[in-house]
């Protein structure tokens, strides 16, 4: 697929499709004339990358998820990283929960005092 395709498939702007492809993190195939063709694999792979932006990590960090992906193993420095990304989200998780927790009380207050 193309590039304006993959974009609309995987609902991301065909600027962050070619911002991954800076970071080296995907890599089309190019036809004679230039242009960059995508397999059907690559909307799941980019929608890992949101999830994984969104989460906070790094292109450099992501770019090493798909090394140890890929690979099927990891070294200690990667599982390391993991490990602490894995903490990082969670930490956040809670934060966000007892975020939450706090506006439900303040809908409860304000709904039973319109």
């Amino acid at each position: 697929m193309r590039i304006g395709e993959l974009a609309a498939r995987s609902g991301v702007s065909v600027r962050a499709l070619r911002y991954y492809e800076e970071q080296g993190l995907l890599i089309p195939e190019r036809s004679a004339s230039g242009q960059r063709h995508y397999p059907d694999t690559a909307v799941e792979l980019v929608r890992f990358f949101q999830q994984m932006y969104a989460a906070g990590l790094t292109s450099k960090n992501i770019a090493e998820l798909l090394t140890c992906y890929d690979a099927g193993h990891t070294d200690e420095g990667q599982r390391r990283m993991l490990r602490a990304e894995r903490e990082r989200i969670r930490t956040r998780v809670a934060e966000l929960q007892a975020a939450l927790r706090r506006l439900d009380e303040v809908i409860a207050v304000t709904d039973a005092h319109p």
